[in-house]
């Protein structure tokens, strides 16, 4: 009986500082997150659509070719500084917007934040500025990009797609772990992990090939719009859409791509384990004359991990776009 009782105890311990451990994290998020969004950087500004308001970033020559850059899954327009800078020196008209809860974007209690929604709000924030760009999306981002193309292809030139996390013909039967369905123990669990500047190097290298490319100064730029009131919250709200593919949009079905007269390009890394390359060739194969760049030696972030590589590879692929 006494091994029994200790047992019990030593059970009800390890459950109660678990339980401690991760609302002080929760709490932890809370206190972190004091700035408002008129804290954005002032190399930014906000854009207002149809849609709400768009933080963005802007580079190069007005009268340039137009480029709009979409970030991946926690990334915010911040991230394609590098991008945004050669593609500037190149002539372009470059421009890199916030897609919510991600960023300095607006982003209300009751927001959307699934892929259908956020393909309207890079519409909205393309007839906002009277644009037809050059639309280019990396990982997660593709989803919303893809997806606004196909609702309106004569909307942009050109797409280029950069490791897309487009996962095709989705059964529908897939469903959020029981665990995650309350609102509240996915904030624990973004607030543990995606909000935790404690575990943002091992997270981020997760998706790197080159581990050394976590540096210092991209994690800060990363964590950036985190210290944001309410983005544990948000990002909690949001979380579903990135663990569950939506169902019967046309960005979801192979037919679409095989129909899609839009001049495409994408881009890989060779190492990616995220979105495999396999995942780009079959792009390659499904879209009509699309073209693939595998980039040596780097994972699913090769802006981050070889951004030298990576522009030059863009810039290709634009003036081969622009051609067509």
């Amino acid at each position: 009986m006494r091994i029994m009782r200790f047992l019990l105890r030593l059970i009800l311990a390890i459950v109660l500082l678990t339980v401690l451990a991760l609302t002080g994290l929760r709490l932890a998020a809370h206190l972190r997150e004091t700035d408002y969004a008129d804290t954005a950087p002032d190399i930014g500004r906000h854009v207002s659509t149809a849609q709400g308001e768009t933080f963005s970033i802007a580079m190069g020559p007005p009268d340039g070719e137009e480029v709009l850059l979409i970030h991946g899954s926690v990334g915010w327009s911040g991230t394609w500084m590098h991008t945004l800078e050669e593609l500037a020196d190149a002539g372009y008209f470059a421009v890199a917007i916030d897609v919510p809860p991600m960023g300095y974007s607006g982003r209300p209690p009751d927001a959307d934040f699934g892929r259908s929604s956020n393909a309207e709000r890079i519409l909205a924030f393309m007839d906002a500025l009277g644009m037809q760009p050059h639309l280019v999306a990396h990982s997660f981002g593709a989803g919303a990009a893809v997806e606004a193309v196909m609702q309106r292809p004569d909307a942009v030139q050109s797409l280029t797609v950069i490791a897309g996390a487009l996962p095709l013909d989705p059964t529908g039967t897939e469903e959020l772990p029981a665990y995650l369905r309350p609102v509240w123990l996915r904030e624990v669990a973004v607030s543990a992990t995606v909000t935790n500047p404690l575990v943002s190097r091992p997270l981020l290298q997760a998706f790197l090939h080159r581990d050394e490319a976590a540096t210092d100064e991209v994690l800060e730029t990363l964590s950036q719009p985190a210290t944001q009131q309410g983005s544990t919250e948000a990002l909690a709200r949001w979380l579903p859409t990135l663990l569950i593919p939506p169902v019967g949009l046309p960005s979801t079905q192979s037919e679409a791509y095989r129909i899609l007269d839009v001049p495409t390009a994408l881009i890989w890394g060779a190492e990616d384990t995220t979105t495999p390359l396999s995942d780009g060739e079959n792009l390659a194969a499904l879209i009509s004359g699309a073209t693939l760049t595998v980039i040596p030696d780097v994972g699913h972030i090769p802006m981050i991990e070889d951004p030298e590589a990576f522009d030059a590879a863009l810039l290709a692929a634009l003036g081969d776009l622009s051609t067509r």
